[in-house]
């Protein structure tokens, strides 16, 4: 039940990013997301690429930014924050994407993959 709750939060905030609601603001340190992506990553404010297991480097993002996550890799990938599940989106593989809304309080969020616990990265958010 849990899972499909994410889903559909990923769900609707595709839909609010497609009409043009999404946040502005962040400066992601993250490359363009790939060709072919959808609108929801490509509108956003930082963009994490999952490829061959790894996240990429840090990025930094405006509080309430969304984050797209694109999942580069076949096998599934979480992006989980390591405190207080902060955020957390499930990407399938094989080009897969999703987004999540950075959290409103400034710090900095290790996050990991469930699946593969050793794949870390960090989110700044100021």
């Amino acid at each position: 039940m849990k899972r499909l709750g994410r889903r559909a939060a990923v769900l609707l905030m595709a839909a609010l990013l497609v009409g043009g609601c999404a946040p502005g603001g962040g400066s992601g340190n993250s490359t363009a997301p790939p060709e072919g992506t959808s609108t929801a990553a490509a509108s956003a404010a930082a963009t994490i690429t999952i490829k061959d297991f790894n996240y990429g480097g840090p990025i930094t993002v405006a509080p309430g930014a969304v984050v797209a996550v694109i999942n580069m890799d076949s096998a599934p990938h979480t992006v989980t924050a390591e405190k207080d599940k902060a955020f957390d989106v499930d990407v399938r593989g094989s080009g897969a994407t999703g987004t999540f809304t950075a959290p409103s309080t400034p710090g900095t969020y290790t996050y990991f993959c469930v699946y593969h616990p050793n794949m870390k990265g960090t989110l700044t958010v100021k």
